[in-house]
């Protein structure tokens, strides 16, 4: 690969086991592609572009949105500090997806059918710590992608931690209309119109209730869920076709909300399903709901990961 034809998002990590396949990227340690037997089970983009919409992407410190990008910071001595994150979202007037967006991660181990990539989180605007976000996929034979994401605190201060990832999902060459929805979770954040910042929760209820599964079709939504229900230790949600084939996200115990994101404003695509794991909703750096301080020393770990599903 010539430099001329390196890809927007850096080097690209295949890994593969039997029919499945994922290809990683460089830049923040995304998810570009996923597919089982040929099938495409997430949305991909050219070698060209940049993730649109943060399509696949890793999410670290935090993920989704800080108000204004600000919040206060407990110091030693019982006081507090007003930190000023920059602005990555200037339509909103927030802080947006972390501070790896922009990042080339380092490959610390590759292997046939999985590859561990990591970066640093070096003192900034906003966050005056250190931390290394470490990221390992793996596929197996049997349709399956498992991700963890590690978030060690590499200084001298406790800072506050969450992660998350943006997959998009798909069926194949199944239209998203068609495809059947379905999220396990009692309980919605609500959260404003215009900055999409909580305000508070509320029990699910018309079409926010998707734990019966929900057809696509003119819905759009931009929501988190909470209370979400455990099968066997994980929490589980899906795409389906109309034929009983599909997708499922899967996530740990640890990530007790889900960010349900489906609009018709991802450029190259007409309609887009993404299904977010998080440790914790927008806004928790103010709001401490599933918020991480990390002491010197101290990991915060997720785990999540995509499955086939036969009919």
């Amino acid at each position: 690969m010539t430099a001329s034809t390196r890809p927007a998002t850096g080097e690209q990590y295949e890994i593969a086991a039997g029919d499945t396949r994922a290809v990683i990227t460089e830049l923040a340690a995304g998810l570009r592609l996923f597919e089982v037997d040929g099938t495409a089970l997430t949305e991909t983009y050219p070698d060209d572009a940049i993730a649109p919409g943060a399509a696949g992407i890793t999410l670290a410190p935090w993920p989704n949105r800080i108000a204004a990008g600000r919040w206060t910071q407990r110091l030693p001595d019982g006081g507090t500090k007003t930190q000023q994150l920059d602005i990555t979202e200037p339509s909103r007037g927030n802080a947006s997806h972390g501070l790896l967006r922009n990042t080339g991660y380092t490959p610390i181990e590759h292997r046939a059918d999985s590859v561990t990539l990591s970066a640093g989180i070096y003192p900034q605007h906003g966050y005056p710590f250190h931390l290394i976000h470490d990221v390992h996929y793996a596929v197996a034979d049997d349709g399956a992608l498992s991700v963890r994401q590690r978030l060690t605190n590499r200084g001298s201060g406790t800072a506050p931690a969450a992660l998350g990832a943006h997959p998009y999902l798909r069926v194949g060459a199944v239209p998203v209309e068609d495809l059947t929805l379905r999220v396990e979770a009692a309980t919605r954040v609500v959260a404003d119109p215009q900055t999409l910042i909580p305000t508070g929760t509320e029990p699910v209820a018309c079409e926010h209730d998707l734990r019966g599964g929900v057809r696509i079709g003119g819905l759009r939504t931009d929501s988190a869920y909470t209370d979400l229900t455990a099968t066997d230790g994980e929490h589980r949600h899906e795409l389906r076709a109309p034929d009983g084939t599909g997708v499922q996200l899967w996530t740990g115990p640890e990530c007790r909300w889900v960010h349900v994101f489906v609009t018709d404003d991802t450029p190259g695509l007409p309609l887009a399903v993404a299904i977010e794991p998080m440790s914790a909703p927008a806004n928790a750096f103010n709001s401490g709901d599933g918020l991480r301080w990390l002491a010197p020393g101290e990991d915060l770990t997720i785990t999540w990961g995509i499955r086939r599903l036969t009919a």
